[in-house]
C-alpha cells in the first residue's frame, strides 16, 4: 500500500488550476496553426491569428487566457493500492482549488446552490470524478471549464432506431445550436452508451483526450473524422465569424447500453480546451 498526503495533492491541484488557465496546451496551439494554414476566411484566419497570440501573452504574461477562468472539474484515477492520508481526497482538492485561484488571481466562478446564486468566493468546490483502477498511483486530470461552451451541451435518450445517422444529426446540430456561444473553434466530446448520467459523464471524460488523438477502435476513429468534416462545413468559423475551422476535434468515448436505449450525449469545449494532469 502507497501512501499520498492531503498536502501533495493540494499543491498539485493548485499548480493544475493555475497552469490550466495560463499555459494552453501544445496540442491546442498546434491546432489553432494547423488550421490557420487551412483557413480559407480572412476573418477566421484574422481571429485565430489573434487566438495564437492570446495563448502566447498568457503564457509569457502568466495571465489567464480568458476571463472565465471556468469550474474546475476532475478526473481522478485512484490506483487500489492507493492510501489518501491527512485528509479526505475530496477536501485536499478543494482546499488546492482555493489556493490555485486565489494565488493564481483567477475569477472565483461558483455558486453555493443554483437557486441563491451567492458566490462561494474561491471557486470551490469543483466537481470530482473518481475511478478505481489497478496500481498505486493517483493520476489527477483537471478542466477548468468555461461555462459558455457548458451551457451548449446537449443529452438526448435516442432510440435504437435511430441509428447511427441519428446519432450523427444530434451531434452536428448541437453545434450548429451552440453557433458563437461555444467561442468556437470547439472541441466536442460525445457519450455513447450507458445511461442518462453515463453518458454526459463520458462526454466530459472524452474532453481530457489530447486534440489529434483517435479512439482506439477504427470504425470509431472514423466516425470522429466524419463528424469533424460535417461540423467544419456547417461554415460557422472561428468565434463565429465564418470560415471553415468550426471544431478542431470530435472525441468519442462508448459504454454499453440497454437494448432499449441510445443514450447520446455533447459536451462542449471552447477554444480554449483546458485540460492538464499530474501523477502522484
Amino acid at each position: 500500500m502507497r501512501e499520498v498526503g492531503f498536502e501533495r495533492i493540494a499543491e498539485a491541484v493548485k499548480q493544475l488550476c493555475i497552469s490550466a488557465n495560463y499555459d494552453l496546451g501544445d496540442d491546442v496551439v498546434n491546432a489553432f496553426k494547423a488550421a490557420r494554414s487551412k483557413e480559407e476566411s480572412p476573418v477566421g484566419a484574422d481571429v485565430l491569428d489573434q487566438l495564437i497570440l492570446n495563448a502566447e501573452v498568457a503564457a509569457s504574461e502568466r495571465v489567464p487566457m480568458c476571463q472565465d477562468t471556468g469550474l474546475a472539474v476532475f478526473l481522478v484515477e485512484l490506483g487500489q493500492d492507493c492510501h489518501i492520508v491527512g485528509g479526505s481526497l475530496y477536501d485536499a482538492i478543494n482546499e488546492g482549488i482555493r489556493r490555485g485561484y486565489g494565488d493564481g488571481y483567477l475569477r472565483a466562478s461558483v455558486v453555493f446552490d443554483p437557486l441563491n446564486r451567492q458566490n462561494t468566493g474561491d471557486n470551490t468546490p469543483g466537481v470530482v470524478h473518481v475511478e478505481l483502477v489497478g496500481g498505486d498511483a493517483c493520476t489527477i486530470h483537471m478542466t477548468a471549464k468555461g461555462f459558455g461552451s457548458e451551457n451548449m451541451s446537449r443529452l438526448q435518450m435516442m432510440k435504437p432506431s435511430d441509428g447511427i445517422e441519428g446519432v450523427k444529426a444530434f451531434i452536428v446540430e448541437t453545434v450548429r445550436l451552440a453557433g458563437p456561444n461555444a467561442c468556437p473553434p470547439v472541441v466536442v466530446g460525445v457519450g455513447l452508451g450507458g445511461n442518462f448520467e453515463k453518458s454526459a459523464y463520458l462526454a466530459k471524460k472524452a474532453l481530457y483526450r489530447p486534440i489529434g488523438q483517435r479512439h482506439e477502435r477504427a470504425d470509431v476513429a472514423q466516425l470522429e473524422l466524419e463528424l469533424i468534416e460535417k461540423i467544419n462545413q456547417l461554415g460557422l468559423g472561428p468565434q463565429g465569424m465564418g470560415g471553415r475551422t468550426t471544431a478542431l476535434d470530435v472525441h468519442i468515448e462508448l459504454y454499453a447500453t440497454h437494448i432499449a436505449g441510445l443514450p447520446v450525449a455533447v459536451n462542449i469545449n471552447c477554444h480554449a480546451s483546458r485540460h492538464k494532469h499530474v501523477v502522484l
